[in-house]
């Protein structure tokens, strides 16, 4: 059954804009797990920029169900994901200048360290995803890397299915939705699993869904926004009910 795993970053991002203790991740978490979520998703920046330290610490201790920590592949993540040790951690690429992830983390280009970073974590008992572009290159790279996850990148398919006035035959997003079943395909002839997310809403998020072989997808500023008119719980609900239809359907 696919699963649903919900960032819960920007709620942090509004506590971070008046440098006070609310909304609280932790509470948040709670309610998306009431809501259906099947797992957390957190990302630790370098920056810090609104989840912090001390609040991985208390989503380890306080989440029931899994938690996923987003992360670079520093030295300093590195020990802090195997002192906490999240359910699983997910290797992104980060530049302090983006507003988001901007594109997949190149694992081809640095096969050696990330295998070093893989190994770390795969010995604190941290199953390890990376997040990359639907590229069978960067597909084939995870699996030599020992990465037991895939997520691949949406963001050109939800960007496609925007600028195509949400249209999901026009062929630019039908091109898009091909590559990520393509990855999507490699990934689980590998042995891997087979995760996506990156932009996903409750418009776009049908077909991929759908796709075949796909086991989670993590999304998070759709449902956090949506919240704000509906409360947490039920954004959860309602992307969660779309999910399931969708794979139901397929």
């Amino acid at each position: 059954m696919i699963e649903l795993g919900v960032n819960i970053d920007h709620v942090a991002t509004l506590r971070q804009a008046r440098r006070t203790w609310e909304p609280d991740p932790v509470w948040a978490a709670v309610e998306a797990h009431l809501g259906g979520a099947d797992g957390i998703t957190i990302h630790l920046r370098e920056d810090r920029r609104h989840i912090g330290d001390a609040d991985v610490q208390r989503l380890k201790e306080l989440t029931q169900i899994k938690l996923n920590l987003e992360m670079a592949a520093t030295d300093e993540m590195v020990d802090i994901a195997c002192r906490v040790r999240p359910q699983m951690a997910m290797l992104v690429p980060e530049g302090r200048h983006e507003v988001t992830t901007e594109g997949g983390l190149d694992v081809l280009g640095q096969e050696a360290r990330l295998q070093e970073v893989v190994s770390r974590l795969a010995d604190a008992g941290i199953v390890t995803s990376v997040f990359i572009d639907a590229e069978l290159p960067q597909v084939e790279a995870a699996a030599r890397i020992g990465a037991r996850v895939c997520e691949i990148h949406t963001g050109p398919y939800a960007h496609a299915f925007h600028t195509q006035g949400r249209d999901a035959e026009a062929p630019a997003v039908r091109t898009e939705l091909a590559k990520v079943r393509q990855a999507g395909i490699a990934i689980v002839q590998l042995g891997m699993r087979f995760n996506a997310g990156h932009a996903l809403n409750y418009y776009n998020v049908a077909p991929i869904a759908a796709l075949p072989g796909v086991r989670e997808l993590h999304i998070g500023h759709a449902i956090v926004s949506r919240s704000v008119f509906v409360g947490l719980r039920e954004a959860v609900r309602e992307m969660k009910t779309l999910m399931l239809r969708a794979a139901g359907a397929a």
